[in-house]
């Protein structure tokens, strides 16, 4: 393989075409990035070896994000620099650090939905020619592919791609434009098992190979210990160590990202739940249309009983969010019904607080708040018609702020100031004002989509703990993840939704990682 990897990524004409390929080495010496008041990074260094995987740990708000932007040259660094292979560059944008092959495959897709795979990879090269010769670019793309073991559908359109299919095209696309540096952002967020053994497989033998060095960032240490060789762990914009993976427990990583403070407990053995109690939620054969008119939802049904989590795995596109905008009516059924208590459920805002039925979306910040709203008046969303908040018509705004405060200490919600707009908030942080006032009154069904998604170790344990603590409370709650990990950490019994059907359903005693993930990816 060996050869057709450096056969691949050999050409590099900005380099001259008689350079030699090699992993290169990436250094960082003293980045410094100020917002305002904010001390986004305050002089951190970092040293990616070459030919090695590199992961780059930390909570959010910790400067990953800014790091690795300054190092694109989406931002300018207030100090320091980037020394590539010894010798200090400047990158002023993203074209500069494409020129240096310096590539990044980002936590959400860039792809062009409405074009086929070959038009992304194509159109993604800065050479690209006005008028295009599409018998030519066909036989060129199809030899790469040929020396690739990744391989994607050049002929189908972006947005009809599986969300494995889509992250491998995105990995692809930087080998095409020779990028010899890859900056990867959770890559395996959306994929499942198999496909993340897959890639981060191929990446780190592409790395050990000499083709290419990698930064990778990931919230999971199961793929820091099982594919990086080095860490590096920042803290509010500083780096606070790191070294050889090999030489670090899990428990030393993740003392180093949250410092001292005590996360809450996120495992299942921190508690004895007991016995499930009657059905609180019931799914009747849910039909619903999809996007594009075709069916996301084919007679789905399940139930969830007091004092039980049900997982519902299953890989990005198949029906898990038409399912959750359907629980919350943001989605119409083209057949079936739900029951919360044996009584049918309409999604309207009278029917979830008289059921006491309690959500958090994927993406709340886009689906469950308002994000040019406070704090504080994001967390009075769901009571700010009822007293104490409200008098007769008239809203209380002293007790709107009162309450918002003992909810900010509770979850303990950053920056502490309720007058904050919700929208310069970090995603651990928006979630937790979610989660917040979604708990602030007491639960009967609990829907949750995704809820650790992109979050650092700190707020992700957080999170996990208080969905455990619904559940003991007497909750039923549906757990809806991409992240099996998840599942099998918190889920009581597990379903698999492929294709808009459950395929799938196991005790989480009997669940096996393997038969699950074959589910997921439709086998």
């Amino acid at each position: 393989m060996s050869t057709a990897l450096a056969a691949a990524l050999a050409t590099a004409a900005h380099r001259g075409a008689a350079a030699a390929l090699r992993a290169p080495k990436l250094e960082v010496a003293g980045m410094s990035k100020r917002f305002g008041s904010l001390q986004a990074l305050d002089k951190v260094d970092l040293l990616v070896r070459p030919g090695t995987v590199h992961a780059l740990l930390g909570e959010n708000g910790a400067g990953k994000s800014t790091l690795v932007k300054c190092i694109m040259g989406f931002y300018r660094a207030d100090e320091g620099s980037v020394v590539l292979d010894d010798r200090e560059v400047a990158i002023a944008s993203p074209r500069d650090a494409r020129a240096l092959g310096i590539g990044m495959v980002y936590q959400h897709f860039t792809l062009v939905p409405s074009l086929t795979g070959a038009e992304n990879l194509v159109i993604a090269r800065a050479d690209t020619p006005l008028v295009i010769d599409w018998r030519r670019e066909r036989e060129r793309l199809e030899a790469f592919l040929a020396r690739m073991p990744l391989q994607v559908p050049l002929d189908r359109r972006a947005g009809e791609l599986a969300a494995g299919e889509k992250q491998k095209l995105e990995l692809l696309k930087l080998l095409y434009l020779d990028q010899r540096f890859l900056i990867l952002d959770e890559p395996t967020s959306v994929l499942t098992p198999d496909e993340a053994l897959e890639v981060l497989g191929f990446v780190r033998r592409m790395a050990r190979e000499g083709a290419v060095s990698v930064l990778l960032i990931t919230h999971k240490f199961r793929e820091v210990q099982a594919f990086a060789d080095e860490v590096t762990i920042l803290r509010r914009g500083r780096r606070v160590g790191g070294g050889a993976v090999g030489e670090l427990s899990t428990d030393t990583m993740a003392a180093l990202m949250v410092g001292e403070r005590q996360t809450a407990p996120g495992s299942r053995g921190d508690r004895a739940p007991g016995p499930p109690g009657p059905v609180a939620l019931e799914l009747a054969g849910l039909v619903a249309e999809g996007d594009r008119g075709a069916l996301a939802l084919d007679g789905v049904n399940l139930e969830v009983r007091a004092r039980e989590i049900v997982g519902v795995a299953g890989v990005s596109g198949n029906g898990q969010k038409e399912l959750v905008e359907c629980l919350f009516g943001q989605r119409p059924l083209r057949d079936g019904r739900i029951f919360v208590k044996g009584e049918p459920f309409e999604p309207t805002r009278e029917a979830f607080a008289r059921f006491a039925l309690r959500g958090l979306p994927e993406q709340p910040l886009e689906n469950a708040a308002v994000r040019r709203l406070t704090v504080a008046e994001n967390l009075a969303l769901r009571s700010f018609d009822r007293p104490p908040l409200a008098r007769g018509i008239w809203l209380d705004r002293k007790a709107i702020r009162a309450r918002a405060k003992e909810l900010i200490e509770r979850y303990r919600i950053r920056p502490p100031d309720p007058d904050t707009p919700l929208e310069f908030l970090s995603g651990g942080n928006v979630q937790r004002t979610v989660l917040a006032r979604e708990l602030s009154e007491p639960v009967e069904v609990l829907v949750v989509a995704n809820p650790c998604f992109g979050l650092d170790f700190a707020s992700t344990a957080d999170i996990r703990a208080e969905i455990l603590a619904q559940r003991d409370r007497g909750a039923a709650v549906l757990l809806i993840s991409e992240d099996l990990d998840e599942i099998l950490e918190l889920a009581d019994r597990i379903l698999v939704l492929s294709a808009g059907k459950i395929v799938h359903a196991v005790e989480r005693a009997a669940a096996d990682r393997t038969a699950i993930g074959r589910h997921m990816a439709g086998h």
